[in-house]
């Protein structure tokens, strides 16, 4: 397995915060998603690597195990028990490996990923040339991390949804009320297993962005409309835009602007709690008419002074 410098591909040092990480992996993911370069390999090749990368420093202790082991982290324990024993019974046959790596006999041409594949990879691979002992240990494959992007109004319905990762078709149904950051694991959907171990799994990020028209808070939804003077003054109705169509609400006389009413039940779905809503609140902004005539002035005047 050739070295992926991890800490690179994230465009971070060594030293970096998790939260250096989890901004590094946001900006990166949002420029090479798949969605944004269709049939362009280089970005999806890179993508892979992205979320490789971020599976592995955005877990301490994924990441502990990368420093102290480099690109064999996931087995790198497993490594040293079985060169412990390789040990052991080098010596119960008189043999001398000496200390650490560099008295292991890797032969003509055998490298330490060689050597390291030679104990956990492979029928038959025992542990080194010894015909004692066996490390046909089997794991699990790598996790994958992956972002979907949604907006407000997909995020407020359950739908299906097909997607494509490390060239497999993944089909899900996304429920209505999935928020912003959310995470959702898909188990057996990552990586495959090594030496016939199970699948790893994949975890899915929602990345719902702002949206022009409402702002979400928890499951209540807070949205503006505008109404002129003369419907703040004497009352009347406006027309105001919900995620399920549009309703007509009652204006009341003297309305002051910034005024806020509450729609009750016609905010965002609970997330899994079908027929549940949050609640809609709508903000009044008055707006001063312009371009008056001098008979519209004068009836300002008017009122002014009595």
């Amino acid at each position: 397995m050739a070295y992926i410098d991890y800490y690179k591909i994230l465009g971070v040092d060594k030293g970096a915060t998790q939260e250096d990480i989890k901004k590094a992996y946001r900006k990166l993911a949002r420029k090479l998603h798949p969605d944004l370069n269709p049939d362009d390999k280089e970005a999806e090749r890179k993508f892979k690597e992205l979320n490789e990368a971020n599976e592995v420093l955005s877990n301490p202790e994924n990441r502990a195990k990368y420093d102290k082991y480099g690109e064999h982290w996931k087995h790198g324990e497993e490594y040293e028990k079985a060169q412990q024993q390789q040990q052991r019974q080098s010596q119960n046959q008189g043999g001398n490996f000496g200390g650490g790596f560099s008295g292991a006999d890797f032969g003509d041409g055998e490298d330490f990923s060689d050597f390291f594949q030679s104990m956990f990879g492979g029928a038959g691979g025992g542990f080194g040339r010894s015909s004692r002992g066996s490390a046909s240990g089997k794991f699990k494959g790598q996790d994958v991390q992956a972002e979907l992007n949604l907006n407000l109004r997909d995020a407020a319905t359950t739908h299906p949804q097909t997607f494509e990762i490390n060239g497999k078709k993944v089909r899900i149904t996304i429920p209505a009320g999935v928020y912003d950051g959310q995470q959702i694991k898909l188990k057996g959907h990552g990586e495959p297993g090594y030496n016939g171990g199970p699948n790893g799994d994949l975890y899915i990020t929602f990345n719902i962005p702002a949206d022009p028209d409402f702002e979400r808070i928890g499951d209540d939804l807070k949205t503006k409309v505008s109404i002129d003077l003369y419907t703040a003054v004497l009352g009347g109705d406006v027309k105001v835009n919900t995620l399920n169509g549009s309703v007509n609400l009652k204006v009341k006389p003297e309305t002051q602007n910034g005024m806020t009413v509450r729609l009750k039940g016609k905010g965002f779905p609970v997330y899994k709690k079908e027929g549940q809503s949050g609640d809609l609140f709508v903000t009044y902004e008055v707006k001063l008419p312009t371009n008056l005539t001098d008979k519209q002035k004068e009836l300002f005047e008017q009122l002014k002074n009595s």
